[in-house]
């Protein structure tokens, strides 16, 4: 049982996987006193400094809500993020999804910590993730708690739960839904409307960490991934383009006798 439970942790989307799993064991450790809040809040005193710690762009979206929020939070996390990483056509790859996290992720610290204060954002990027996804589903029915509701209402569904739970937490939630529409107009509403391209193109290098490592070391000798190929250009070994699994064989080519 626990094999099978760990076999669909591994198999499920790397970077909402590894999101959430950092959520939900950094808020515990916080919450119980494991590890004290003060090494994940974000204050410019503590970047802009000698030794800067820039660890904290990245930790302030570690830290969930109380009670509930410790497991709803890496839940929808989780949720809304696998869709950017998997199915959103927004995100041909991983490094656009590692950007978005990114640039999102900046422009909620912008914008509270100028206008609003704060020191953790975790809710601000929920909502962003949530907008996000439910661009491209108009139309689909989602459940949201006990309700059933239109795909694009989502994340104003929680800024409504927010008002009767947690009031203090809807600017940050407002500032999510901006910080996402503004990446949305730079990457997609001003191509397709505006005529011109991306003011949000993905560096490229960002690639370089999210890609599969070509060579694979293992105890019993080296595997080395060949070379990613453009859409349509073929195989090398005579593989067809249909599913590897269950019928796993097919991707072998075509045999060959010995002798």
């Amino acid at each position: 049982m626990s094999s099978e439970i760990m076999d669909a942790y591994w198999q499920a989307p790397p970077m909402a996987r590894t999101m959430a799993t950092a959520i939900f064991v950094t808020s515990i450790s916080a919450y119980m006193g494991i590890l004290p809040f003060s090494w994940f809040y974000f204050t410019e005193d503590r970047l802009f400094k000698l030794l800067p710690e820039i660890w904290r762009l990245a930790t302030c979206f570690l830290i969930s809500s109380k009670e509930f929020g410790i497991i709803l939070d890496p839940y929808f996390v989780y949720q809304y993020l696998s869709q950017l990483e998997t199915t959103n056509p927004k995100f041909a790859r991983k490094a656009d999804v590692l950007w978005y996290l990114l640039t999102v992720g900046s422009f909620i610290v912008l914008v509270n910590r100028t206008f609003l204060g704060g020191a953790f954002f975790l809710q601000g990027l929920i909502t962003a993730l949530t907008y996000t996804a439910s661009q491209d589903q108009r139309g689909v029915k989602t459940n949201f708690y006990f309700f059933t509701v239109p795909a694009q209402l989502v994340p104003y569904c929680m800024i409504l739960a927010s008002l009767l739970m947690n009031p203090a937490a809807i600017p940050l939630q407002v500032s999510g839904i901006l910080a996402a529409h503004l990446h949305d107009f730079l990457t997609r509403l001003w191509p397709e409307f505006g005529g011109g391209s991306s003011l949000l193109p993905t560096p490229g290098f960002l690639s370089y960490f999210v890609e599969t490592p070509r060579v694979f070391r293992r105890d019993y000798g080296t595997a080395i991934r060949p070379p990613s190929q453009a859409p349509g250009s073929g195989s090398s070994t005579g593989a067809s383009a249909g599913p590897v699994f269950p019928d796993s064989w097919r991707s072998r080519g075509s045999g060959h006798r010995l002798g």
